[in-house]
């Protein structure tokens, strides 16, 4: 059964640009209603997904330097790296089906 990973500075270079699958990061905030919805949607993801592609999430509040770097201006914000770099971005509440095409156009 797969986690949804957190993600902070420190960890950031070795579980997503160091990763060898597909990641997915969302960038979300714990007083963010949109925010909250997607968060069933992650878990479903880090299930249907482990050992396939990391799932994980990064409260902009508490790393506000990783967010800038991604030029995170709203939440939700999910960014979506291949082999270290990022190659989609989405803004807002999206279906898991909408994630799912986008993780498997990058396996």
């Amino acid at each position: 059964m797969g986690d949804v990973l957190e993600i902070v500075g420190e960890n950031f270079e070795a579980e997503i640009t160091g990763s060898d699958k597909p990641a997915l990061v969302d960038f979300w905030a714990p007083w963010c209603g949109p925010c909250r919805m997607m968060h069933p949607v992650l878990e479903e993801l880090a299930n249907e997904y482990d050992g396939k592609a990391v799932i994980a999430r990064c409260n902009v509040d508490d790393n506000q330097a990783l967010a800038g770097r991604f030029s995170v201006t709203a939440i939700p914000t999910i960014v979506l790296f291949k082999g270290g770099q990022q190659v989609d971005k989405i803004i807002g509440v999206v279906p898991a089906e909408d994630l799912k095409q986008r993780l498997d156009a990058n396996l």
